[in-house]
């Protein structure tokens, strides 16, 4: 049988399956083989909050979504070009995400009657018609892994328990991955229990073999390796990507890093990954609660450490009043929020940009901090060594946010020259800073700096600079205990104009030729679905200016200035228009918001469309002639043409 090799840009593959079957495991590994290859690529894990849902059910679903391409990307894709379902839960859970004309790879072993009704499915939809419009590979994954592993004497459950590794063999098959660097994996997760290493292996070529011969697959596809600035890659997660930028941070500032942390989804990672890195002088702690766990971060900071604590939006609410302590006391502490979707427990393993309000202002007095966010999961570094920057040059804690969509999620990552990292000085006092009125030394541990107006950081028990600290109101320059009205009104505006006064870079506006009248201004991970949205606007011919924001607090010098220059400037956010809010107030421009809370990233196509209407509307276009949001929403692969009478079309339009 001849196969054909067909050429592609950028394919979009999810896997799906029950919590149990290994899909996290599957997408992880197919994206270190792309990784390998050199495809850029962006990724979606998504599974339940809880341990182990009933399985076959539709809570249970778990999926893992991987876009890579011959180019550069910046989402994981809106919708997938391949559904790898291994159950009729994950089938039908995941149906609605998959354009027409899409491909399906259907494990039908579990397609029973009494699998098919617990999920509301009267009649086999493989049977049906239903799925007339995809293209529908039924294949006995589960049987034919049973078969495949027979000669290792397993169990037939724990047999088809590598069911996972044959459907990623077959789909490396499809898109012509490197496998090496699964079978080395294997061999080393699995290495003290040989029979499991053995026929994961044998499931995987299988599967591999499978496509090889089956009359089912005629055609395997290509994507060629994308072009990229010379250098170092891997790919990384957002929280591995925060770990590794905080280290860096320490390092830069010469500084021991003490983590306090509780475990919390999604930040419980970064603890993990700092818990192997002790030979960069890192300590971790694993508090028995959240105030602990900052607490600790604390008291690290306070006696000459890098202190860094994480948590997600509930553990921030618990730990708001040391952070008001950190206000106080004036000392570096960074704080990691990894947002999720809530309020109260919420929906614990989904993404939300709901607590930009909560970490601007959750905290009782004038208690001002800088905020900072990421806009990608590798872009999760560069923010870590900023909040460290910041945190010791201004003694002040850092909130850093970043959100549930960005610390899972996973793109290449050019590793940085370390050297070409910031020195962060300390400036650590080391010998009294001023005189008494007989003119013999000591030490003022709130005298400033004159430019940053970071108060003098004594490390305990260096002689002559002792001093107290607490949480009650500091005298100006003593840190004595001070119930003075006009010095708390200094001490209150002093801190607020330290924060006003970091050094942030201008924000940086995207519009090519200049004549936009719309900005669309994001921030956090809205990142990359801005910018999907933006170049398909562009393809058809809309002019939109883009610009992003990862200083939230102080704001560049010249946002007001960028804000006013355009018509109309849109908002898009996770959340009910948070960041809409602040702009308001602080402007006084009528910014439009576009609020989505449903626990995924914001879509590249709807966004698209949005952008397009509001174009067309500030521009003034007559409503018959209305098409631009359409037909971005519509783009395949960001290209569009035009026929002959100039009409807009589109390519392959989902």
């Amino acid at each position: 049988m001849t196969i054909e090799v067909k050429q592609l840009d950028r394919v979009v593959i999810r896997f799906a399956g029950d919590s149990g079957d290994g899909m996290q495991l599957t997408g992880d590994r197919f994206t270190a083989e792309t990784a390998s290859f050199g495809n850029d690529l962006s990724t979606l894990p998504n599974f339940p909050a809880e341990i182990r849902a009933p399985a076959g059910t539709l809570p249970g679903v778990s999926s893992f979504q991987l876009h890579f391409a011959d180019h550069d990307i910046l989402t994981p894709g809106d919708a997938p070009d391949v559904l790898i379902a291994m159950n009729p839960a994950a089938l039908k859970a995941n149906l609605k995400d998959v354009p027409r004309g899409a491909t399906l790879i259907v494990d039908t072993a579990d397609f029973t009657a009494r699998n098919l009704k617990r999920i509301g499915y009267d009649e086999n939809p493989l049977e049906t018609g239903e799925l007339d419009g995809y293209h529908v590979v039924p294949l006995n994954l589960t049987g034919m892994t049973v078969e495949s592993v027979k000669e290792f004497g397993l169990t037939r459950k724990d047999a088809s328990r590598a069911k996972n590794m044959y459907a990623l063999g077959l789909v490396s098959w499809l898109f012509q991955r490197p496998v090496e660097s699964t079978i080395t994996f294997l061999q080393t997760k699995f290495a003290s229990k040989p029979d499991i290493r053995d026929a994961n292996i044998a499931a995987f070529r299988a599967g591999y073999n499978f496509g090889e011969t089956a009359e089912e697959f005629s055609v395997r596809y290509e994507v060629k390796p994308a072009h990229m600035a010379t250098g170092t890659y891997r790919n990384i997660s957002g929280n591995l990507a925060l770990a590794y930028g905080l280290v860096a941070g320490a390092q830069r500032a010469g500084l021991p890093l003490v983590l306090g942390a509780y475990p919390i989804t999604p930040a419980s990672d970064v603890l993990h990954e700092l818990s192997k890195l002790k030979r960069f002088n890192v300590t971790t702690i694993q508090a028995e609660d959240e105030i602990a766990g900052v607490g600790a971060a604390l008291g690290a900071s306070f006696g000459g450490a890098l202190g860094v604590t994480t948590s997600s939006g509930p553990g921030i609410s618990l730990k708001s009043e040391t952070i008001g302590l950190g206000v106080m006391l004036e000392l570096p502490l960074v704080v990691c929020d990894i947002q999720r979707a809530g309020p109260s427990t919420g929906m614990p393993t989904k993404t939300e940009q709901a607590d930009l309000l909560q970490v601007m202002f959750g905290r009782n007095g004038e208690a001002p901090l800088p905020v900072i966010a990421a806009q990608s999961p590798a872009d999760c570094f560069a923010i870590a060594v900023e909040a460290a920057r910041i945190a010791i040059t201004y003694r002040t804690p850092v909130i850093v946010l970043s959100d549930g969509y960005l610390a899972n999620g996973s793109e290449p990552w050019k590793i940085p020259v370390i050297e070409d990292l910031p020195t962060i000085d300390p400036d650590f006092t080391v010998e009294p800073n001023a005189t008494d009125d007989k003119g013999a030394p000591k030490y003022l541990p709130y005298l400033r700096d004159p430019e940053t107006l970071a108060r003098a950081w004594a490390v305990p028990g260096t002689a002559g600079l002792d001093h107290r600290i607490g949480g009650l109101e500091k005298e100006d320059k003593t840190g004595n205990i001070s119930y003075d009205p006009a010095n708390h009104d200094l001490m209150i505006r002093t801190r607020q104009a330290k924060v006003d006064g970091i050094t942030v870079p201008p924000v940086e506006v995207d519009d090519p030729d200049g004549t936009a009248k719309v900005l669309v201004l994001g921030w956090g991970s809205t990142y990359g679905p801005i910018g999907a949205a933006v170049r398909r606007v562009r393809k058809v011919g809309g002019k939109i200016a883009q610009a992003h924001l990862r200083h939230l607090n102080p704001f560049p010098s010249n946002l007001g200035d960028v804000l006013k220059s355009y018509d109309k400037v849109l908002v898009p956010e996770m959340n009910l228009g948070q960041l809409a809010m602040l702009l308001r107030a602080k402007y006084l421009v009528d910014v439009v918001s576009y609020a989505q809370v449903r626990g995924m990233p914001l879509g590249a196509a709807e966004l698209a469309e949005v952008i397009g209407n509001l174009v067309e509307e500030t521009e003034g276009i007559d409503d018959d002639a209305r098409h631009l949001g359409a037909a971005a929403a519509a783009v395949k692969h960001g290209e569009a043409l035009a026929d002959q009478n100039g009409h807009l079309k589109t390519e392959g339009a989902r």
